[in-house]
């Protein structure tokens, strides 16, 4: 039987990431049942830590975790965040949220022996909103223009990401085979040169392309960058 790649990835970053999602939606859960009318979230902030350290080595420096909330009750969308914050006894760091509802936290071990809590204010009622992680590129590789050499480092970092999610079971992971950029915009249209071009807002670029191009310029920066990914 014929596996197919996108499932077998998704399938080994659930398995990497169910405690995580196990952990904070047991504890969303306890929570709001004693604080839904204020709509307030609280998480051990240990529970995020133990995953997100995973990508805080010298190998891997361009990629981070994003956390949102998916709204159970409308596919497809998250729940709004009104702040975010991490709580210990002695400070309160805010953490910015994006247009898209989402969040990033700090890798720091001094937080995590301080017992911190990530506290959020949000706007539907917590038990409608289920934690939802996805890995991407740090927000200061977005921008418009970029030249090979930069984006043959930012598959490098998912290509070491995925040998250290996979560990010893990395020939389960599929091999990275280019880069993919989404847009905010999701009916953009645009040649970018010969070899490339954004399609309803998604620009892929496979390593082979990656080879033939010098730069790109982009007509605005892409929302996110992932990995187009094939098996090995």
């Amino acid at each position: 039987m014929k596996l197919n790649i996108q499932n077998i990835m998704l399938l080994t970053l659930n398995v990497w990431l169910i405690s995580l999602t196990t952990l904070a939606n047991a504890q969303v859960q306890n929570i709001s049942q004693n604080v839904e009318q204020s709509n307030k979230l609280e998480v051990a902030y240990k529970t995020f830590y133990s995953h997100t350290r995973k990508i805080s080595s010298d190998d891997i420096t361009a990629l981070r975790f994003a956390f949102g909330f998916t709204n159970i009750h409308v596919p497809g969308q998250l729940c709004e965040i009104n702040q975010a914050q991490i709580e210990t006894q002695k400070v309160t760091i805010d953490l910015p949220v994006s247009a898209e509802q989402r969040f990033s936290i700090p890798t720091e071990r001094a937080l995590k022996l301080a017992e911190a809590m990530v506290v959020l204010d949000i706007k539907q009622p917590a038990n409608h909103c289920d934690i939802n992680v996805q890995i991407e590129t740090l927000p200061e590789y977005l921008k418009t223009d970029y030249t090979v050499a930069e984006l043959r480092f930012i598959q490098s970092q998912y290509m070491a990401f995925f040998d250290e999610m996979g560990g010893f079971m990395s020939f389960l992971m599929p091999q990275v085979s280019g880069l993919q950029m989404r847009f905010a915009d999701e009916t953009l249209n645009h040649s970018v040169n010969q070899y490339v071009s954004i399609v309803q807002g998604v620009l892929r670029i496979s390593s082979q392309q990656l080879n033939e191009l010098n730069t790109i310029n982009l007509p605005q920066a892409p929302l996110r960058i992932t990995a187009l990914t094939s098996s090995k």
